[in-house]
C-alpha cells in the first residue's frame, strides 16, 4: 500500500527533515520525492509505502497536517488509492 504527501508553502529551512521524520516515526518508507523551489516558493510530492506502518495511517494524516500548521505550509496526505481516484476521469 502506498500513500502521496504533498507539501506547498513558503521555502524554510528542514521542511524536508520534519516531514520525513514524521514518516519514519510512522514506519513509513519513502519510495520517492520530487521537489522544486521557485523563488520562495516550496513544492514537493512524495510517495511512500506505508504496508508496514506502525500507527494509524488517519493518526499520520493528522500529525502530517498539524506540523503544516505549525510550519505555514499546506500539507496533504492521502492513500494512493483515493489519490488516483481524484484524478482520473
Amino acid at each position: 500500500m502506498r500513500a502521496v504527501i504533498t507539501v506547498i508553502g513558503k521555502d524554510n529551512v528542514g521542511i524536508l527533515h520534519k516531514v520525513t521524520g514524521i514518516c519514519t516515526e510512522y514506519n513509513v518508507n519513502v519510495i520517492e520525492v520530487t521537489q522544486s523551489v521557485l523563488q520562495d516558493m516550496f513544492a514537493m510530492i512524495m510517495l511512500v509505502d506505508i504496508s508496514a506502518i506502525n500507527k494509524n495511517f488517519a493518526d499520520m494524516v493528522d500529525t502530517m497536517t498539524e506540523l503544516g500548521n505549525t510550519l505555514g505550509l499546506s500539507i496533504h496526505t492521502m492513500h494512493e488509492d483515493i489519490f488516483n481516484s481524484m484524478h482520473s476521469i
